[in-house]
Parts: C-alpha cells; sequence; structure tokens
C-alpha cells in the first residue's frame, strides 16, 4: 500500500484548508479567541438584558416610581428595579448610583435637596432652623421651581404616594440632616421638624391659604424657625 505523506495526509489537508479559510476571514472587534483547553471564558453574549441607552435610563425610571409606590422605599431594591426595567443592577448603578440617588430621581425633583441643606449642616446646631427655612423657602418661592415641588408635593400626599415621604423623603433626606448636626434622638427631633415643614408646604403652597400664602419670606421664617429650633436642639417631653 503507498504511503501518505505527512504534507498530504487528508486530515493535515482539512486542518489546512480550515487555517487558511480562518486567516482570511476578518474578525468582528467582539471576537473571542479560543481559549486553552479546559479553561472556561463566561459567554459575552448578553441574554435577556438590554444594554444601556436612553431609553432604558428612562425605562429604569419608570419602574423606579412605580415599585417605590406601590411598595415603599424599604420594600424597594434595586435588584427588583433592575428586574422589572430589563436590566443588569450594575447598570442601574452607572445611571443613578446608590439607591437614595435612585429615590430622589423618582421623584423628579427640581433640586437635590441633601445639596440644598449641605449648607444648614456644615454652620453646625445653633441657628439651623432658620438657616434651613430660608433655603427651603426660598426653592419654594422660585417661580421656576415651584410648579415641579407642587407636582412632587400632590403625590406625596396622595395616599397612595404617602409611602414615598414616610419610608423613602423622610429618611432619605430629612433625618440625616439631623445626624449629621450630631442632635440627640435626631429620628424624632427631625420628624416633629417635618411635621411644620409639611404644614409650610400644604397651606402656603398646594392650598394657598392666607394669610400664610402671601405671607413675606422673612415673615415666615421669624415666625416658625423658635419652634423648629426648640424640635432640634431644645428639651423634649
Amino acid at each position: 500500500m503507498p504511503r501518505l505523506s505527512v504534507a498530504r495526509a487528508p486530515c493535515v489537508v482539512v486542518l489546512r484548508e480550515a487555517l487558511r479559510r480562518l486567516a482570511g476571514r476578518r474578525r468582528t472587534p467582539l471576537e473571542v479567541r479560543p481559549a486553552p483547553y479546559g479553561v472556561v471564558v463566561a459567554s459575552t453574549t448578553r441574554r435577556g438584558r438590554r444594554p444601556g441607552s436612553p431609553d432604558t435610563r428612562a425605562a429604569i425610571l419608570t419602574e423606579a416610581r412605580t415599585l417605590f409606590a406601590a411598595q415603599g422605599y424599604a420594600g424597594t431594591s434595586v435588584r427588583a428595579v433592575a428586574a422589572a426595567a430589563g436590566v443588569d443592577a450594575a447598570l442601574v448603578h452607572h445611571y443613578f448610583g446608590t439607591k437614595d440617588d435612585l429615590f430622589l430621581a423618582a421623584l423628579q425633583l427640581p433640586v437635590d435637596p441633601r445639596q440644598l441643606v449641605a449648607p444648614v449642616v456644615a454652620a453646625g446646631p445653633e441657628g439651623a432652623a432658620e438657616r434651613f427655612l430660608a433655603v427651603f423657602l426660598s426653592a419654594w418661592d422660585d417661580p421656576e421651581v415651584r410648579p415641579s415641588l407642587l407636582a412632587v408635593a400632590r403625590g406625596i400626599m396622595d395616599p397612595a404616594g404617602s409611602r414615598l415621604l414616610t419610608e423613602g423623603f423622610l429618611p432619605v433626606v430629612i433625618q440625616p440632616v439631623g445626624v449629621a448636626l450630631g442632635l440627640d434622638r435626631p429620628e424624632h427631633r427631625m420628624t416633629l421638624v417635618a411635621s411644620q415643614v409639611v404644614g409650610i408646604i400644604l397651606l402656603r403652597y398646594v392650598l394657598a391659604v392666607e394669610p400664610l400664602a402671601s405671607m413675606p419670606q422673612d415673615e415666615v421664617v421669624a415666625t416658625y424657625a423658635p419652634t423648629l429650633q426648640r424640635y432640634l436642639t431644645g428639651p423634649l417631653p
């Protein structure tokens, strides 16, 4: 029987032909070279999840609003929002950062209240009530900002959205102020502060009850600041 040389053996010819075709084919940017035998390489194909896009960010916000309103802040996780939007949790963090950031973005606030109260906290507890009210009223009295704030306030005060206030806005925005100021019983004290602040929002801006609705800003501060300061630093029953 004639002997086949190695160069002309059928398996070698097939292998050379396959290599020739592979060499002549242009690789795509995402093509992965074969891994050594025994090495498991995770697939780069994403299944069942959308990559990031402007529509994806909007979808995340939509699902976040729905879940926060239905289940409250404590009952909603970033993973749950991601699953509802059909994306990975990492993409939610990429767009919005922490769960607190996602919550505030879902409220569609025109300003970040944490940034507004930062100077109040930095100056310490003495006189904090007066500074807090001045910043708070300046934002609400701004004609460009007020319509958005009113929409948020009406949504939170609606029975379906009340959990956004009690389980979300209070622990995310209001109560950390008391902690940062070094107050004793900060959750208790800041809840009392919130009771006054919500009352001002309701009567001055939502219902426009006189004389509070047209009262000058400095007069509102002078009227309410002593009470709020007592809530912050004064003796409590």
